[in-house]
């Protein structure tokens, strides 16, 4: 498989860790699902990010962008996207059906670009619309148990938020990616807890070092630097040294290692349904990154 930077080809090395990256993002989910065992979901995600904050934010200077974008990526993505996807891993849905459902952000992403920064809708991404959400109707379908009706709506709930993440960058336009994730990290613990507070009370911080075993360390730690630090610094760093069009479509992997991984590390049943939704889903995300080439080389035949 070949990637083109200008004019050259996607280094062997770049290509594994990038690979290599795709597989933590996956695996992910099924970490996320071993911390739940112990801790309850809001505070798990709020000492993610937290230790994603302290202390490199002591050492890594503020990026040139208002603090009404850091603000607000902070609150999105931390709050909203992954202490919602946390939640919807706790009613019940399993760690490779969300990692499958969160690409919807994908697609809730070019809507929200539509409206909010007047992108085109081109044939080819309908058509990937179209078949992400049949592939959502699949896995609704699916009644081996590792689907809940309540988990699906909280992951595309964070499928939303993830859309809304994309377009503050848009509109902030960080050059300094990485050091705008580590200062907005800092605004998601605190809302995190708080939540935590209010759904549970105060025995959620009574009994946290009781509750903090071996699962739950490893899967805050893993959150922290293989997956956010680690690997959004791979990923920010590959697309400043490919073109966007050769890196991002190796997304289409996380939901096949997320499945992999709780399949592994769960016993997750895979059956014909979400073999369906899978191809589904990721034939939409393919048909959203390569349609439009694809329809104009047949244009131009």
């Amino acid at each position: 498989l070949l990637y083109e930077k200008k004019g050259s080809i996607m280094n062997t090395k770049d290509f594994i860790i990038a690979v290599g990256i795709m597989f933590i993002w996956g695996v992910n989910f099924s970490v996320i699902k071993l911390g739940l065992t112990s801790l309850d979901p809001f505070m798990l995600s709020g000492l993610r990010f937290l230790l994603c904050a302290f202390p490199l934010v002591f050492f890594i200077k503020k990026p040139n962008i208002p603090f009404k974008y850091i603000i607000s990526y902070g609150l999105f993505f931390g709050v909203g996207l992954w202490g919602v996807v946390s939640l919807g891993i706790y009613f019940g849905i399993s760690a490779g059906v969300a990692s499958l459902v969160l690409q919807m952000g994908a697609f809730f992403t070019v809507i929200m670009a539509y409206y909010t920064l007047e992108e085109e809708i081109d044939l080819s991404k309908r058509l990937g619309i179209l078949l992400a959400f049949l592939g959502i109707a699949m896995i609704i379908s699916v009644t081996d148990g590792s689907v809940t009706y309540l988990g699906i709506a909280l992951i595309l709930l964070a499928a939303v938020f993830m859309a809304v993440t994309n377009i503050i960058v848009k509109k902030a336009k960080p050059k300094k990616i990485f050091a705008f994730f580590v200062w907005s990290s800092l605004f998601s613990p605190i809302p995190l807890f708080i939540i935590a507070y209010f759904t549970q009370g105060e025995i959620v911080f009574i009994n946290f070092f009781d509750s903090l075993d071996q699962n739950a360390i490893f899967s805050i730690l893993f959150q922290v630097y293989p997956t956010s630090l680690l690997g959004y610094w791979v990923w920010n760093s590959l697309l400043n040294k490919y073109p966007a069009s050769s890196v991002a479509p190796l997304g289409l992997l996380v939901p096949i290692f997320g499945l992999m991984g709780s399949y592994f590390l769960f016993g997750e049943e895979i059956g014909l349904n979400k073999l369906l939704a899978c191809l589904l889903i990721i034939a939409g995300l393919a048909v959203n990154t390569f349609g439009s080439k694809i329809f104009n080389l047949k244009a131009k035949v």
